[in-house]
């Protein structure tokens, strides 16, 4: 019972380790610039994200440009775009995987199945979330390394947004609700392998009265 609860724990992690790795992916404030001229009517903010970037004005008007060339952009945007699709796709994987191994679940078949589709389902979750680390990480060591150096102007130097923070989280939920699973069913298998099930064998005596009946049938 308590090993189902831990993986129904783990599975909610991963529920929204998903979310919000979705979320990090689309939303357009991965680098923020806040621009406040002296008149109030011209203050703006820039966002950029991986794949468009936003523009809010104080007015309350909003508008996005999407980035269309690819290759065009920075080699770590680039990155960020195929890690950041790779968690997606990996973390909807380990979801649908791990629906079928939860102990709490009446799918998979037998128990040792169940066990190898949860230890797949958690290996998924792992891989989603150091592709979700990698690249937060990256973005976020670009945008401080622009913000200190001196000879980019002030206008031009950003601030991590909530995206970033988003994948971060993100990335730390689907980390520990993929270790939640492996660990799980790797203590059951560790455990089958130090009490192997008990083998019962017939007593010598039986095996020595039946072949002494035998031979007084021949004598």
């Amino acid at each position: 019972m308590a090993s189902a609860s831990l993986q129904f724990f783990a599975f909610i992690l991963a529920l929204f380790g998903v979310f919000g790795d979705i979320a990090a992916t689309l939303l357009p404030n991965w680098k923020v610039n806040a621009d406040i001229g002296s008149n109030i009517i011209t203050a703006i903010t820039q966002m950029q994200g991986l794949w468009m970037d936003c523009t809010w004005y104080s007015t309350g008007m909003f508008s996005c440009t999407l980035k269309y060339s690819i290759l065009s952009l920075p080699v770590y945007i680039q990155a960020a775009r195929t890690t950041m699709v790779l968690s997606c796709i990996l973390s909807a994987f380990g979801i649908c995987i791990t629906t079928v191994g939860m102990k709490c679940t009446r799918l998979g078949g037998d128990t040792d199945s169940k066990n190898n589709a949860c230890f797949v389902g958690g290996i998924c979750f792992i891989l989603a979330g150091i592709f979700g680390l990698v690249p937060t990480c990256w973005y976020t060591r670009e945008i401080i390394s622009n913000f200190l150096d001196q000879t980019i102007p002030e206008s031009s130097k950003h601030e991590p947004g909530a995206a970033v923070y988003t994948g971060f989280i993100s990335a730390g939920f689907l980390l520990i609700a993929g270790v939640i699973f492996c660990s799980s069913c790797f203590k059951r298998q560790q455990g089958a392998w130090i009490y192997p099930p008990k083998q019962h064998h017939f007593p010598s005596t039986e095996q020595e009265s039946n072949a002494g009946y035998s031979l007084k049938d021949y004598v």
